[in-house]
C-alpha cells in the first residue's frame, strides 16, 4: 500500500553510522567482499554495539508519537541484503522504528537519497556524502570518536531532549564570507560582513535540515520543546549581525549561538550536551569528536 512521507523528517543513515562495524569493516579492508560476507553470516547471530549516530537515531525516532509521526529514519548501506540481515537483528534488537532500507551491494548509496526525499545523509564514506552535497542535500561523513565508549550512546533515562549544533559558514549558510576569509584575510572579512549586514547569507547544504526541525519544533510548547539548537562559529562581532539577520529573514529559529572568536569549539560542544556537530573543517571536527558525536561537511572553499 503506498506511503506518503512528505511531510516527515528524513533521515537517511548507514549501518556503518548507526553502529560498531569496526571489526567487520576490518575484515573487509583485509580480505575483501566475500571474507566480509563470511564474516557478516557467521556472526549473523552477534549483537552489534551502537556505533557514533546511535543515540541521535534513538532521540530522533523518540519525536514519534501516537498522533503524529514527526520522523522517518532509512537504512541506506552498502551492504548486501543477505550480509544486512545482522543489522536487522539489531535495529529489532534495541527496538529502532526503523521498517526501511535500501542494501546497495558496495555500491554508491548516495543515489537512492533524492528518492528518499531525504532532509540530511549520515554515512561513513566519504565518497557517497560528497556526492550526495553534490546533488544539494545535506550530508555528513561520521568521524570516529576517540577513546569512544559505547555505553556512552545510551543516555540515562529522561535525557531524551534532541541536541544538534551547527557551524555556519558552508554548512548552514553558503560559503561566500568563507572564500572573502580565505582569499583576503580577517579583517576584509570583517570589513565585507559589516558592510554586507543587512544582506542575508545564502543557504548552505544544511539550510533544509534546520528548516525542517524548527517545523517540528513548531508542534510543539516553548515550554516543552523535544529539540534544541546551537550555532557554533568561529564568527565574532562585527560579523555576528549577518548572521542574525540572516536566520531572522530566513524565519527560522536557532536555540543557542556562540560567536567564539576562533576559540576551539570542543568544550562548548560538551557544555552544550551535542548529539551531534556539523562542521566543514575536518581540524574543528576531530577536535570535537573527543567530547561529542561529530559529522564532516565536505563543501565549501575549504574542502576544494
Amino acid at each position: 500500500m503506498p506511503s506518503h512521507i512528505d511531510d516527515r523528517l528524513i533521515v537517511a543513515i548507514s549501518s556503518r553510522a548507526l553502529f560498531d562495524l569496526s571489526e567487520s569493516h576490518a575484515v573487509y579492508e583485509a580480505g575483501g567482499v566475500e571474507a566480509y560476507q563470511q564474516h557478516q553470516v557467521k556472526h549473523e547471530d552477534d549483537l552489534l554495539q551502537p556505533g557514533v549516530a546511535f543515540e541521535l537515531t534513538r532521540k530522533l525516532l523518540r519525536l514519534n508519537d501516537a498522533g503524529h509521526q514527526h520522523v522517518e529514519v532509512v537504512l541506506l548501506s552498502r551492504n548486501s541484503a543477505d550480509t544486512g540481515l545482522r543489522v536487522f537483528n539489531a535495529i529489532s534488537h534495541y527496538k529502532l522504528g526503523i521498517t526501511r532500507a535500501v542494501f546497495t551491494s558496495g555500491r554508491d548509496t548516495s543515489r537512492y537519497v533524492p528518492a528518499l526525499g531525504t532532509h540530511l545523509f549520515l554515512s561513513a564514506d566519504p565518497e557517497d556524502v560528497r556526492h550526495a552535497l553534490e546533488s544539494g542535500y545535506a550530508a555528513a561523513t561520521i568521524v570516529p570518536r576517540l577513546g569512544y565508549d559505547h555505553s556512552d550512546s545510551i543516555s540515562s533515562p529522561g535525557d531524551d531532549e534532541l541536541r544538534i549544533a551547527f557551524d555556519g559558514d558552508a554548512v548552514l549558510f553558503s560559503d561566500e564570507a568563507e572564500r572573502v576569509y580565505q582569499s583576503q584575510g580577517l579583517d576584509a572579512f570583517s570589513a565585507s560582513e559589516a558592510s554586507a549586514a543587512g544582506t542575508p547569507l545564502g543557504g548552505g547544504p544544511f539550510k533544509n535540515f534546520l528548516a525542517a526541525l524548527h517545523r517540528i519544533q513548531t508542534d510543539f510548547p516553548r515550554n516543552q520543546q523535544p529539540i534544541r539548537t546551537a550555532l557554533v562559529t568561529a564568527r565574532s562581532a562585527p560579523a555576528h549581525e549577518r548572521v542574525i539577520r540572516t536566520l531572522r529573514a530566513w524565519g527560522v529559529r536557532i536555540d543557542e549561538a556562540l560567536f567564539l572568536g576562533g576559540l576551539d569549539k570542543a568544550e562548548f560542544l560538551r557544555a552544550f550536551g551535542a548529539d551531534i556537530f556539523f562542521d566543514d573543517q575536518r581540524r574543528h571536527v576531530e577536535s570535537a569528536s573527543r567530547v561529542v558525536p561529530s559529522g564532516h561537511v565536505p563543501h565549501g572553499i575549504t574542502n576544494t
